[in-house]
């Protein structure tokens, strides 16, 4: 997420006030603190530009199948 945000031009602040939040959380997004949900990744990926079935694909890819949640 830091690289499309980066390659968009947007700094954390930039993109917090596209998603009327806080600097912090996007912050916390993407230092891994804090995780996203399947709705905030659509949210995301439109403030951004960069396509949500990509990412989810190369987590499917990177994902063992016997992962326990």
């Amino acid at each position: 997420m830091v690289d499309a945000r980066i390659k968009a031009g947007l700094g954390q602040e930039d993109l917090a006030i596209k998603l009327k939040c806080h600097q912090s959380l996007v912050a916390r997004i993407e230092s891994g603190q804090r995780r996203v949900d399947v709705v905030e990744l659509v949210v995301l990926a439109r403030a951004i530009g960069f396509d949500p079935f990509e990412v989810l694909a190369t987590v499917e890819a990177a994902t063992e199948p016997d992962h326990r949640i």
